[in-house]
């Protein structure tokens, strides 16, 4: 608690490490440069003594990936609260992509990076391996960082980072609110694919798509709103990443489809709504477990030559 009484959260390193100092700076300099409701307030820092310190608003209810694995009878995952969520953390990325001063990749999207506020608003949160690019800039040359079973596999193969990376990490997100499944599980067999993603996008594809939606999901959403969202997350999830929607598209989609819950299903024919397939997916499939929260794939820090240095003047506790 602050002398005015204000609740606030303090993130702090365990160990004085270089890299970690170093993703600790970033994010002071990246959320610097945001003001969205549906990104986490960085309210300060104490970069000079020996272990850094950041002080952000305090958000009280978790992470998303508590919600979407554990039961919770307090605040259920409705198929509205899901919709409403996704919506918000879409037009979180499409404000980092297209609307800041200048675009950010987020590069570590994820259910624990996604907050619940007092009102169960969705937060998105760390910002440590972000990167500011050029307003031309097309992607980052970069050591792969990030986490298993969210990856996008454009940028394994790669290196290169794109916007479409992150669409790709929203689609597995989004994935997860439709199944409630996590994004790598051994307990799916080797047919179905440890891989979330490609597990899903299989079963899209032998049309055994409510066979593995979450009950809450089929409870509550219409056929046809669930075919909607299920076609965008499979097309956020298209190996090439010139075929993803950018987060401005995904967005502008999921408000329709929360307009159209609220409108009460007015006259349209579910009925016609089908699957939409294309011909480029393929199964990827990553065997390997999630690496949390902790250091990148390659343990050490990002590199770019491209990317934008930037000093500003902070508030310091």
């Amino acid at each position: 608690m602050l002398a005015d009484g204000r609740i606030v959260a303090v993130k702090k390193s365990k160990i004085v490490d270089e890299s970690q100092l170093s993703d600790f700076i970033n994010e002071v300099v990246i959320l610097s440069q945001i003001n969205h409701r549906n990104v986490v307030q960085l309210l300060g820092c104490c970069l000079e003594t020996e272990v850094p310190i950041l002080v952000y608003e305090f958000i009280p209810n978790g992470n998303l990936s508590q919600y979407i694995h554990e039961q919770n009878e307090e605040f259920p995952l409705t198929w509205e609260v899901r919709l409403r969520i996704a919506r918000e953390i879409a037009g979180a990325l499409s404000y980092l992509h297209a609307s800041a001063a200048f675009p950010i990749y987020h590069r570590d999207i994820k259910s624990t990076n996604i907050l619940l506020d007092a009102k169960y608003r969705a937060k998105v949160a760390d910002f440590g391996t972000s990167r500011l690019v050029a307003i031309d800039q097309t992607h980052l040359t970069t050591l792969v960082h990030g986490t298993f079973g969210y990856l996008d596999p454009e940028y394994l193969q790669s290196s290169q980072f794109t916007e479409k990376s992150d669409v790709y990490s929203f689609g597995v997100v989004l994935v997860e609110l439709l199944t409630g499944q996590k994004p790598i599980s051994f307990r799916r067999s080797q047919e179905e694919s440890k891989s979330l993603a490609t597990y899903f996008i299989i079963s899209m594809q032998l049309d055994r798509l409510f066979e593995i939606l979450d009950a809450q999901v089929v409870k509550g959403g219409s056929k046809a709103e669930i075919i909607l969202v299920a076609n965008l997350a499979r097309r956020c999830l298209n190996l090439s990443g010139r075929k993803r929607p950018t987060m401005r598209e995904v967005t502008a989609e999921l408000e329709g489809i929360q307009m159209s819950e609220k409108a009460s299903n007015g006259g349209q024919n579910y009925e016609e709504v089908e699957y939409v397939r294309t011909e480029s997916i393929e199964p990827w499939d990553i065997v390997s477990s999630s690496t949390g929260t902790g250091p990148g794939l390659d343990g050490g820090p990002s590199s770019s030559s491209q990317e934008i240095p930037l000093l500003v003047p902070f508030k310091s506790y």
